[in-house]
């Protein structure tokens, strides 16, 4: 690991620092809403936008590196990052913020491919895993950090909105002045949709409703918090858990997978995820059993999103698998744009519980449609299983084609 830290110590830096930006700015936004008065539909319908520029960007963006290449990509959506990042107090319009965040989810999307693609140039292919799981690793940390930003100022002024603009700003200068040379980009194409749904209608269903958990986990969080009269300590502390449970709960569980039938996995975590977020809904418990339960819903959902990718990927050639994991990704966006507004409209009929009870109905239905498939489909799972990769909700395809590239899975032709 200290060998791909000295080789990759730039990009990983880069990478943390973009992920503390766009970790503050998604919690500081939901909070900000509040203090101007704007609702909580219209919130989500900001939340949501996010998501849609994001899908929009991993579409878009190949055909831009290949016209003028990774470094003018690179500055030009780095610019527009912190260019929105300084406008959003300027402008505390909804339709206005709604479209920044079309425009930064996009330029998101866009600086996570040429990050990634990047990485992939500058390590070789055995140190390639290593390299990624780093990579997974230093998102979570700066998400995490960004949230304990949340402190240093108020978030009815611009302090808070300046520090995420410099430190992406600041993220680009050791990403642009790395040695490793710009890498020569191959588009992930996604599998044809019906062909996915064939080999695996459970990895397409529950990651259509994963995205709905996660765009509500990360993007309604700091809405919910708002509405529940939580402090920016409190909410920040809650935001922090959600992903130091996945952090800490993603090697366990990608363990455990490698080493049963991933269906009954999948159905054993939705499970306890949809209790521990009916828990929170129905209980009305104290604020440190929320972050507990917090930690729960994030140490279940986001293993469970590489849960879905490698259960797809045991029925897959291993030719197949970077366009399976592009197709799940779309199908995951799609999902994540609606997602915040159910929330909103659950919240505002039933009050901030309703941010709670959206996610438990989702993680519900997975566990029940993996149940339905189990018992459909007795003798189908476990054949030859692929090795499960972590996989952080915010990486795009071409990320995951690389973890998968560098695991020991991919075994030749399954039958499904």
């Amino acid at each position: 690991m200290l060998s791909v830290l000295r080789t990759t110590w730039p990009l990983l830096l880069g990478v943390m620092l973009l992920m503390v930006g766009n970790g503050m700015q998604g919690t500081l936004l939901g909070i900000r809403g509040a203090l101007e008065g704007i609702g909580t539909y219209k919130m989500s319908v900001v939340m949501s936008a996010y998501f849609a520029g994001f899908l929009l960007g991993s579409h878009f963006t190949p055909q831009l590196i290949a016209r003028v290449g990774h470094v003018r990509v690179f500055a030009a959506l780095g610019s527009l990052i912190s260019a929105v990042l300084i406008l959003y107090p300027a402008v505390p319009d909804w339709i206005a913020w709604s479209a920044m965040r079309v425009v930064i989810g996009f330029s998101f999307s866009g600086v996570y491919i040429t990050a990634e693609s990047w990485l992939n140039a500058s390590v070789g292919n055995r140190m390639r895993g290593q390299a990624l799981s780093a990579y997974m690793i230093v998102q979570m940390i700066g998400i995490i950090s960004g949230q304990a930003l949340m402190n240093v100022g108020d978030p009815g002024g611009y302090l808070l909105f300046v520090i995420p603009s410099v430190l992406v700003s600041v993220a680009f200068t050791p990403i642009l002045l790395s040695v490793a040379p710009a890498p020569e980009f191959a588009e992930v194409r996604r599998l044809d949709f019906r062909k996915l749904f064939a080999v695996s209608p459970l990895g397409v269903v529950a990651m259509f409703l994963m995205g709905g958990v996660f765009s509500a986990l990360f993007g309604m969080v700091s809405v919910w918090g708002t509405a529940a009269g939580l402090s920016v300590r409190q909410i920040s502390i809650f935001v922090g858990a959600i992903y130091l449970g996945g952090l800490v709960a993603q090697y366990p569980i990608g363990w455990i997978s490698d080493r049963m039938d991933r269906r009954k996995l999948i159905l054993q975590v939705a499970v306890i995820g949809a209790g521990a977020m009916f828990a929170a809904a129905l209980l009305a418990p104290g604020f440190w059993t929320l972050v507990g339960l917090g930690a729960v819903i994030g140490g279940v959902a986001n293993p469970l999103y590489g849960l879905l990718i490698a259960y797809t990927n045991d029925y897959l050639d291993k030719t197949d698998m970077a366009g399976a994991s592009g197709g799940l990704l779309f199908v995951n966006g799609v999902g994540a744009i609606t997602g915040p507004p159910v929330t909103g409209w659950l919240m505002e009929r039933t009050g901030s519980s309703g941010f709670f009870l959206y996610v438990a109905i989702l993680m519900t239905l997975i566990a029940l449609y993996a149940g339905w498939r189990i018992l459909r489909a007795p003798g189908r799972a476990g054949a030859f299983p692929a090795s499960f990769a972590v996989v952080s909700p915010s990486a795009t395809a071409l990320a995951v084609e690389a973890v998968l590239d560098s695991g020991e899975g991919g075994k030749a032709s399954r039958s499904a």
